[in-house]
């Protein structure tokens, strides 16, 4: 069965995680078979309004009524897919998106990429309004999946998991450096941890050689427009205070998948040092997973998803010891590396974005054909 999509979340040319899902997501339905969608992007104050490929309508905030016309267009296709985070839609908590689910009269398949342990009443009571008016639900992690089922009121019925893609980095490095490599990649911004793995490379710097450590990606749109440059900046300091400016290069230009791909490909160890202890969904994880570079990341939900008896090592948040012990251990204990890279390498194929738009094909197909999804969780 060809299906005709609506998508409706960021895009490119906006750059923040979702959008880049929501892009990876249509290309492979595409690419699957399906027949031709559309794009009803979601675009927030300073956004490059040029319409991108495939883009058939942009919702920008401050648009009286503005879900009003997204969901017309999404009425276009076959089935809408509504990529849902709070606070990229217009409304208290992004709740207008609700309105749009309300208005369409195609079945309706919602990706929730944030699930919150602790969310506030009307957070709670919106996502639960979400569900039930969405035809079906994905979360991205059992984590979020468990979460929702029992913090949520909410049709279990409903609820697939569905993991997040990966491009499949995979393959010789291009370039080796002479040191150690570590590697953290994504938008940048208060949260992030950089500043645990600096102190942490302070405490590494007996290794011969030390390692460098690469910090790829831009700044987070919404932390630059709110406070500029100002944890960039704070990070260049502590690096000089701890003496490790020496050893640390901040990529700040964005990078398309052949250079991320290299740049991925070049690590030894990808460090994750995340505050959050709520995050249930990582694409920088996935693709580190995917692509079998030993990881050290806090414990944030999805990581110890994916790296308990998995390929890579958790510690504490906020700990640059643990963190610094992580990365010794990797980089100097005998064949460590090469056991964590063949840790649950039977899940890579499931990561890949053939069989995980493939999974969305699926339950759209149901949806269609007017059929009851079955829930499926897990890769």
């Amino acid at each position: 069965m060809a299906i005709r999509y609506g998508f409706l979340s960021t895009h490119p040319p906006t750059r923040c995680g979702l959008a880049t899902f929501n892009a990876a997501l249509a290309t492979h339905l595409g690419e699957a078979g399906d027949a031709a969608g559309g794009i009803v992007r979601v675009a927030a104050p300073g956004d490059d309004l040029t319409p991108g490929p495939g883009v058939i309508h942009t919702w920008t905030a401050g648009t009286p009524a503005g879900w009003r016309d997204s969901a017309e267009a999404l009425n276009m296709f076959d089935v809408a897919v509504v990529q849902h985070e709070y606070g990229i839609y217009p409304g208290r908590d992004g709740g207008e998106v609700l309105s749009v689910l309300r208005r369409l009269t195609v079945p309706s398949l919602v990706v929730l990429h944030t699930v919150l342990a602790r969310p506030t009443p009307g957070q709670k009571s919106l996502l639960e309004q979400i569900v039930a008016a969405a035809g079906a639900v994905v979360t991205i992690t059992r984590a979020a999946h468990d979460r929702l089922i029992a913090g949520y009121a909410v049709d279990p019925g409903k609820v697939s998991v569905i993991p997040h893609g990966a491009s499949g980095y995979t393959g010789p490095p291009s370039r080796r450096y002479p040191e150690p490599h570590l590697l953290t990649w994504g938008l940048l911004g208060p949260g992030k941890g950089i500043e645990w793995a600096l102190r942490a490379l302070a405490r590494l710097r007996d290794l011969a050689p030390a390692p460098v450590y690469t910090v790829a990606g831009r700044t987070h749109p919404k932390v630059a427009e709110l406070h500029g440059e100002a944890y960039r900046a704070g990070l260049h300091q502590l690096g000089a205070a701890l003496g490790v400016a020496h050893q640390v290069r901040y990529e700040s230009a964005y990078l398309d998948d052949a250079a991320l791909g290299a740049l991925v490909r070049s690590a030894d160890v990808v460090v994750l040092p995340y505050d959050s202890t709520e995050q249930v969904t990582s694409g920088v994880l996935v693709e580190a997973v995917a692509a079998r570079i030993p990881v050290v990341a806090t414990t944030f939900p999805h990581a110890v998803e994916l790296l308990t008896d998995g390929p890579g090592l958790l510690v504490p948040h906020k700990n640059p010891a643990a963190l610094a012990t992580a990365v010794r251990r990797i980089l100097t204990t005998p064949g460590l590396a090469a056991r964590l890279r063949d840790r649950d390498g039977h899940a890579e194929p499931a990561l890949r974005w053939p069989a995980v738009a493939q999974r969305y094909h699926d339950l759209a197909a149901a949806l269609v054909s007017g059929h009851q999804p079955v829930a499926v969780a897990g890769p």
